[in-house]
C-alpha cells in the first residue's frame, strides 16, 4: 500500500478493486487524429510528436494480441504481476471505424485481462462503439475507461493548441460515457503557456460537477520539430516554474472531488529529441516534493471542493 494518503492514488484503487497490483499494457495501433488528416484540421496539436503518446511501445506493426502477450510476459516477470489492463494508448483509439474497432478491442481480450483503458478525443466517442464496450463490459466482467484528452477546460487554449474541439465536445462525451456504464478518465496539462491558477480551478470544477472516476495530470513537455517547439525556441512562449507548476496540482486537488482517482500528478516524457522535460527532474521526485508541502500544509484532495449542490443554499442550513 503506498504512503501516499493527500489524494486518491490510482494504484491504491486498483489494488482495492482487484485485490492484487495491476498493470497497463501499452498498445501501439497505426492511426492518426481527425486534426491530423484533414477531417477537421491539419498539424495535430502544436505540442504533439510523430509518435503520439506512445514513445515506449512496441511497434504498431505487430498485431495487438501479440503486443498485449509481450508486454505481458516482460511486466509478470519483472514485477511479478499476474492481472493486467489493456491500454490503447497513441494518438486517437476510437479514430477507426467501428468494424475495426471492434476487431482490435476483442484482439486484447487475453488471459489474465481485467480491464481495459483507451485513450482518445472528445470529438470520438460514438454510442455504437460505446454500445459495444458496453456489451464486452458484460460478456468479459471487464472494468472498461475511455481515457479522453481534455487538455484544459479553456476553449481560447484550446484553439491556440490546434485541438478542433472545445469543452462542449468534452461534455458530450462524458454523459455518453455515462449513458453506457463506461468509466471516464480526463487528461490534463496544468502548465499551458496561456492557462493560470483559475484555469486549474475550473478544470477541477469541471471534473467533479461531470462526476469523472479519474483524471490524470501531466506537466507539458515541449518536443524539437514541433509548432510548440518552434514558438519555444523563438521565445515567444515560456513555461511555469516547477515550483509553480506544483503549486498548480496542489491546487487542483483541493478543488477536486475526493472520489475522483487520481492516475498521476506528473508525466514522464521523452527525453530524447526534447527542448524541454519536467525541468530536467526525474517525475518521482516532483510527485515526492507534492505529497511532502501537501502533507506540511495538512492539506488533501478535496479539501476545498464546496462548490456543487447549490453551494449558496448553504446560508439557510442551521
Amino acid at each position: 500500500m503506498s504512503s501516499i494518503t493527500v489524494y486518491n492514488v490510482y494504484s491504491n484503487y486498483l489494488k482495492d478493486r482487484f485485490g492484487e497490483k495491476v498493470y497497463k499494457l501499452p498498445i501501439k495501433l497505426p492511426l492518426t487524429c481527425p486534426n491530423r488528416d484533414g477531417c477537421i484540421g491539419v498539424g495535430g496539436c502544436i505540442f504533439c510528436g510523430e509518435e503520439g503518446g506512445s514513445f515506449e511501445n512496441l511497434s504498431s506493426r505487430i498485431s495487438v494480441k501479440d503486443q498485449v502477450i509481450k508486454n505481458k510476459e516482460y511486466i509478470s516477470k519483472r514485477y511479478k504481476a499476474n492481472k493486467f489492463i489493456s491500454y490503447f494508448q497513441n494518438f486517437t483509439n476510437t479514430y477507426m471505424s467501428i468494424e475495426e474497432f471492434k476487431k482490435v478491442i476483442k484482439e486484447s481480450i487475453v488471459e489474465d485481462i481485467v480491464g481495459i483503458s483507451i485513450s482518445t478525443r472528445p470529438d470520438c466517442v460514438n454510442e455504437e462503439y460505446l454500445r459495444f464496450l458496453s456489451e464486452i463490459k458484460e460478456k468479459y466482467n471487464l472494468e472498461i475507461t475511455m481515457e479522453i484528452g481534455l487538455q484544459t477546460v479553456n476553449y481560447h487554449t484550446l484553439y491556440k493548441i490546434n485541438r478542433g474541439h472545445t469543452l462542449a465536445e468534452f461534455i458530450d462525451s462524458v454523459l455518453l460515457c455515462k449513458k453506457y456504464g463506461i468509466r471516464t478518465c480526463a487528461h490534463l496539462i496544468l502548465n499551458l503557456p496561456w492557462d493560470d491558477k483559475n484555469d486549474v480551478i475550473e478544470s477541477a470544477k469541471i471534473v467533479s460537477a461531470l462526476k469523472l472516476e479519474e483524471v490524470k495530470l501531466h506537466a507539458l513537455y515541449i518536443l524539437e520539430d514541433t509548432v510548440l517547439g518552434s514558438l519555444y525556441n523563438e521565445g515567444k512562449i515560456s513555461i511555469i516554474s516547477k515550483e509553480e507548476y506544483m503549486e498548480r496540482v496542489i491546487t487542483f486537488l483541493e478543488y477536486l472531488n475526493e472520489d475522483i482517482i487520481v492516475q498521476r500528478i506528473i508525466g514522464r516524457a521523452p527525453e530524447e529529441n526534447s527542448l524541454f522535460v519536467n525541468w530536467n527532474e526525474s517525475w518521482w521526485k516532483i510527485r515526492d516534493n507534492i505529497v511532502k508541502n501537501m502533507e506540511m500544509r495538512k492539506t488533501y484532495q478535496g479539501k476545498r471542493c464546496n462548490y456543487l449542490n447549490g453551494k449558496a443554499l448553504k446560508k439557510f442550513k442551521k
